[in-house]
């Protein structure tokens, strides 16, 4: 390859850098072009919608790559009945969290009050939207016998609404706070 093919393998390196720069430059501004994702029932401005931990984060390499809707990267239900849920069962020790699938599952735990009772939750979200039938509840309980053993005992029929009900009234608690 003597000087001559020099040339022409740097002269078609340069081509293919500069038809790369050309092409990369067409993509036009971003945000020119919302982009927008309808979920459910809602329709959210990806470039603007909000995160599991508030405000921009700072971020290496770029942004992330996106998935299809459905799957894709954050938080998999209603950030609101999220924090909701978490807040209302704080006192019980959780013992898995998966904010993609929208379970918590609690351990179980006795409140002080009635150490012979003991209590375990299963917390279902069940969607993206801030909805009334977006959060299921299940309680166990289970009372201490004679013999010191742990046994299933009935919950009174209103409780699991209860909590539901707690979770919605902190979740739209939370929504209120964040539209101020």
């Amino acid at each position: 390859m003597g000087f001559a093919g020099f040339k022409w393998y740097i002269l078609n390196g340069l081509t293919v850098i500069f038809v790369g720069v050309l092409l990369s430059s067409c993509a036009g501004e971003e945000g020119s072009v919302p982009d927008l994702m309808t979920i459910g029932d809602e329709t959210v401005d990806m470039n603007k919608r909000e995160t599991l931990f508030g405000g921009d984060l700072l971020t290496f390499g770029g942004e992330p790559k996106r998935e299809a809707p459905g799957g894709g990267i954050g938080i998999g239900v209603n950030a609101f009945l999220w924090r909701a849920s978490l807040d209302v069962v704080s006192s019980w020790p959780v013992s898995s969290a998966d904010p993609f699938g929208g379970v918590i599952i609690t351990d179980w735990y006795a409140p002080p009050e009635t150490p012979r009772e003991r209590f375990k939750f299963n917390i279902f979200i069940l969607g993206r939207a801030l909805r009334a039938d977006g959060v299921r509840v299940s309680i166990f309980k289970q009372i201490m016998n004679a013999r010191g053993e742990w046994q299933q005992a009935v919950l009174q029929s209103d409780t699991e609404v209860s909590v539901e009900n707690a979770i919605l009234t902190r979740a739209q608690q939370f929504r209120a706070g964040s539209l101020k």
